[in-house]
């Protein structure tokens, strides 16, 4: 059975940092591009960061740029997102992805976890 469960999640205030992980069971996460997407409320979902498994090339959307970093342990079958100099506006529920890069971003759709809130609040 194909498992993401994402962790990491909190409230912090602006300009904190927080790390997300992905843990993945029940396949190889090396064999897949992997995402983070995010939800804020009354929001449709966005691409937040994603790294392929061919050359770990990475996307960033525009809003990341800077302060975020996507990176992935094939060893441990987990991936990461470290979020620095958080803004308010960075709260949603954030999900990880893993599958087939898919479209210009090349982040994947296929498999989700359940999400992780993280609230950035003072």
């Amino acid at each position: 059975q194909v498992q993401l469960v994402e962790s990491g999640g909190g409230l912090v205030q602006p300009g904190g940092s927080l790390r997300l992980s992905c843990a993945s069971s029940g396949f190889g996460l090396v064999y897949h591009t992997i995402g983070w997407f995010r939800q804020a409320p009354g929001k449709g979902r966005e691409a937040v960061s994603c790294i392929s498994t061919s050359d770990g090339s990475t996307y960033y959307a525009d809003f990341v740029k800077g302060r975020f970093a996507i990176s992935r342990d094939n060893a441990r079958n987990t991936a990461y997102l470290q979020m620095n100099s958080l803004k308010p506006e960075d709260t949603a529920v954030y999900y990880c992805a893993a599958g087939l890069p898919v479209g210009g971003s090349g982040c994947p759709d296929d498999y989700w976890g359940q999400g992780t809130q993280v609230t950035v609040s003072s």
